[in-house]
């Protein structure tokens, strides 16, 4: 069979075959339009025999130990030269977003501008090509970068220590409720139930499940807040803690967060906070003075570095004096001189970490990340975090503002949000959705918001602005959703194809989830 690609067009097709010709008068033969270029697969683009390199000739025999390694057919690899090879990425590149192109309003997610001194920092000899399996006394700066790193995120937190190798917010989710279930071992107890609140992020259970729990769910207020009456009937001995998300992804504070963990503690359970909004709070509340016992912390999207192109995240995970015993190797403490000190197997059993559950990585961390971020920190100040926050909140509040008239806000009216704005699609007509909003965006340039999360709001639509977002900017992509809300409120029929001007239109999103095309044989 031949490929096809996402529209069912193959480059032989002239423009009279392509499907989208009826609904393009103009389409060329080129099927490019303009500079929007028209890329089919790679497959179909390679020729057998072509190549962007000479490779001589080799002996083809092999011993008889080796030939059972022998492929049995033809590689079905695309053959290109050097400069094709090159336009196709480069192509498909030109297809993609990208925050330094525009806003990148994914709600809960805290996509920003992401400074380029941290990139210059993150490859400075020594740190770039610093290996994992370097001698601890040759890695010294790296070692020291880590530290201070480390210092800052217990700071800002006001927990005790902190462990550094979680390589993500889901890997770090793990590392804290490892470190509860190993307490609670310790305590001789054996308790099954995690809470967890409607307003948590969705990794949330899954990793509880992950540990060995059994989940069960908190209600919501109608405001949107955890249920602390409903939290407090359900405490008992078989419940191992509580895992929240504060701010939560109604975009909301839990401002009876010390209550919560008050009653917790009271019945002998931990609190566990999902720090991926922490980017809301930095600099301005502190979760150990709130009583959390663990939270981890998104290097990759609070101090900076944003997470969504493939690339490398990290977790790191701080944890209550409480815990801290309890914490993976290598471990970060701030121990009884106020000093902090880096932990490691060795210095386990003298300095008061014994009951650790052992690793959580094969190294350190992420180094990369340590230094975009402590370049982050450290070219902020104390002060220029708390703007992080106060900025967030405000560029969202402003957003919840001026939409609030158009869009439905469902938690609207009880006061401001944080880090987010949250609207729903309550008021569309029959067979208008937020799908429709979410795909008429691409069509005015701009990335889509995250769409049907939280599942608490129907037809949800979550927007981040971030910080780095000027007036300007939001005001354009409140204009755009403003018009976009308008046209779907009057059923206009062509926001149901959008989008119109993308590479490619509406696809059956669906149908691809099901039967993905996985692999190409050529023929």
């Amino acid at each position: 069979m031949s490929a096809v690609n996402a529209v069912g067009w193959r480059p032989e097709m002239g423009p009279a075959q392509h499907p989208e010709h009826e609904s393009s008068p103009h389409l060329t033969a080129s099927g490019d339009k303009g500079l929007m270029l028209e890329e089919p697969l790679i497959f179909e683009l390679g020729r057998p025999g072509s190549t962007g390199v000479d490779i001589d000739a080799v002996d083809r025999a092999v011993s008889p130990a080796l030939a059972r390694f022998r492929r049995k057919a033809q590689a079905a690899l695309p053959g290109l030269t050097e400069p094709e090879a090159v336009r196709h990425y480069t192509r498909l590149s030109r297809q993609n977003y990208a925050i330094d192109l525009g806003p990148f309003p994914l709600g809960s997610c805290t996509m920003k501008h992401n400074p380029r001194l941290n990139e210059k920092v993150a490859r400075i000899a020594g740190f770039a090509d610093l290996h994992p399996l370097a001698p601890q006394q040759t890695a010294r700066g790296a070692y020291e970068v880590i530290n201070q790193l480390a210092e800052w995120l217990i700071t800002l937190t006001g927990m005790h220590g902190v462990a550094m190798s979680p390589k993500a917010g889901a890997h770090g989710e793990l590392c804290g409720v490892l470190c509860i279930k190993a307490a609670l071992e310790a305590r001789g107890e054996d308790r099954k139930v995690m809470l967890v609140p409607e307003s948590a992020h969705g990794t949330n259970p899954a990793t509880a499940a992950f540990a060995g729990f059994s989940i069960e769910n908190i209600p919501a207020t109608a405001e949107g807040r955890v249920d602390l009456a409903a939290l407090k009937a359900r405490l008992g001995p078989d419940v191992a803690g509580v895992m929240i998300t504060n701010p939560n992804t109604c975009g909301l504070f839990e401002r009876e967060m010390k209550a919560i963990c008050d009653a917790v503690h009271d019945a002998g359970g931990y609190v566990y906070c999902d720090g991926a909004n922490f980017n809301a709070i930095v600099g301005k509340v502190r979760p150990g003075d709130l009583g959390v016992d663990a939270m981890h912390i998104n290097l990759h999207k609070t101090f900076s570095t944003p997470h969504g192109g493939g690339g490398p995240g990290s977790g790191p995970v701080v944890l209550s004096e409480a815990l801290s015993p309890f914490g993976p190797l290598p471990y970060t403490a701030r121990m009884a001189d106020g000093v902090v000190h880096l932990v490691e197997e060795e210095d386990a059993a003298t300095m008061g970490h014994s009951q650790s559950f052992g690793r959580m990585a094969a190294f350190n961390g992420q180094m990369g990340m340590f230094t975009r971020a402590l370049a982050y920190i450290l070219s902020h100040g104390a002060d220029g975090l708390r703007q992080v926050a106060e900025d967030a909140v405000l560029n969202a509040n402003y957003v919840l503002r001026s939409l609030e008239g158009v869009l439905e806000a469902p938690f609207g009216k009880t006061g401001p949000c944080m880090h987010e704005a949250l609207f729903s699609d309550e008021n569309f007509p029959e067979g208008f959705s937020t799908l429709d909003v979410a795909k008429g965006l691409i069509d005015e340039g701009f990335h889509p918001m995250t769409v049907y999360f939280p599942l608490v709001v129907h037809g949800a639509m979550l927007i981040e602005p971030t910080e780095t977002e000027s007036k300007a900017g939001l005001d354009r992509f409140i204009a755009s959703m403003r018009s976009l809300a308008a046209r779907a409120k009057n059923a206009d029929p062509s926001l149901k194809t959008a989008p119109h001007f993308a590479p490619r239109h509406r696809l059956d999103e669906t149908q691809a989830a099901r039967k993905p095309v996985l692999s190409w044989q050529g023929g």
